[in-house]
């Protein structure tokens, strides 16, 4: 028997993406963000609240990194969704991880993550729905040392972790249990 919970944010797995950004003087930001993802082959969709210093510097610059996070940097990836670029300018600087400029958009590339996405704006809508980016992905960029033989990202070597909204929890990921459009096709047959 099912239990009625009332309406609650209960979709999971969400992912864990960490939004770069720069700021004034090139200072760069990292939000960590669990409501966003992929809309469309070329296009990710940020839901931000306006307030966050990412969304400033997204609205001044017109481009963002996503990164995925991994294990490895669980602790500094759970650190930027805690600590506020409103509020401790040094954010950034506590965790000793180290940037580089991305050469495809004006936003910075965070060198520890094992991927990252370039993205630049394509368009901000701030409704009664609320503030919301849609990013048009410019490139990808990714650790070899994730990579396969074929030169594919191996989800097996992201060490990449997810959100939990039930209980606030963060879930490693990386075992494979089916292919894609592939492990149901005996339903096809029927």
């Amino acid at each position: 028997m099912k239990k009625d919970l009332g309406v609650k944010p209960f979709l999971f797995p969400m992912p864990v993406l960490m939004i770069a950004t720069y700021g004034d003087n090139d200072k760069v930001d990292v939000m960590n963000m669990a409501w966003g993802g992929i809309c469309d082959n070329n296009k990710v969709a940020l839901n931000i609240t306006e307030t966050h210093k990412t969304a400033e510097n997204i609205k001044k610059r017109g481009a963002f990194t996503i990164s995925v996070a991994d294990v490895a940097h669980l602790e500094e990836s759970d650190f930027f969704g805690t600590a506020s670029g409103n509020t401790m300018e040094d954010k950034f600087e506590r965790t000793n991880m180290h940037a580089t400029k991305s050469t495809r958009v004006d936003a910075p590339v965070i060198e520890e993550y094992p991927i990252t996405l370039e993205c630049k704006v394509a368009k901000i809508q701030n409704d009664e729905f609320g503030f919301r980016v849609i990013g048009e992905i410019e490139n990808v960029l990714a650790d070899e040392n994730v990579l396969d033989e074929n030169g594919k990202v191996d989800p097996t070597k992201l060490n990449a972790f997810v959100f939990d909204q039930f209980q606030n929890g963060y879930y490693k990921i990386g075992e494979k249990v089916g292919q894609a459009w592939s492990s149901g096709m005996k339903y096809m047959n029927k």
